[in-house]
């Protein structure tokens, strides 16, 4: 019971799970031992000790295994575990500024995205438009353009300034290390 759980997760079939006819079978050692009926396949895995195991359900005839069957199962948990570490997770930051904002605050802004530039994060700087300032769109579309300026030299515009709702936004990517 506990490998048909296993197997139905790994999306494998082991042994008596395998219900085609004919198969193609690679010998324990990895030397191609031909197209034969599943159940010479079966006892040819028992003679040495070890499971039949589908790698390739969608070819003709699918391919099996003759293999350790837990062995295998743990050498593919590790790769799974592998690729995930070495997985980088890009994380979207996002600052928010007013079309009244002022020089300083724009360079603190401009610091802190920088960091999030240099950690590999995308950020979405966005202005906020209240009241009579959607009467200003154009002075937002400057301030965030000047806000792209001044972190060109770490990041690349994704996506032009854009009005949604009551703001405005612009994303920015990190450049690729050359």
């Amino acid at each position: 019971m506990e490998v048909r759980k296993i197997a139905k997760r790994l999306r494998h079939e082991v042994n008596n799970q395998i219900r085609d006819r004919e198969i193609r079978v690679i010998g324990p050692d990895g030397n191609m031992l031909g197209i034969m009926n599943r159940n010479e396949a079966l006892r040819e895995a028992y003679d040495n000790d070890l499971d039949l195991v589908k790698i390739s359900p969608n070819a003709k005839p699918p391919v099996c295994k003759i293999l350790n069957y837990s062995k295998f199962k743990y050498e593919e948990s590790r790769k799974r575990k592998e690729a995930k570490k070495n997985q980088k997770t890009v994380q979207l930051k996002e600052i928010r500024m007013s079309v009244r904002v002022e020089e300083h605050d724009i360079d603190v802004k401009a610091r802190n995205c920088i960091k999030f530039l240099k950690q590999g994060n995308r950020v979405k700087v966005s202005v906020r438009f209240r009241g009579r300032e959607m009467a200003y769109t154009d002075r937002g579309k400057d301030v965030l353009n000047d806000f792209a300026r001044r972190v060109s030299e770490y990041g690349t515009v994704d996506r032009k300034p854009k009005l949604e709702g009551r703001s405005m936004s612009i994303f920015l990517t990190p450049k690729k290390p050359t």
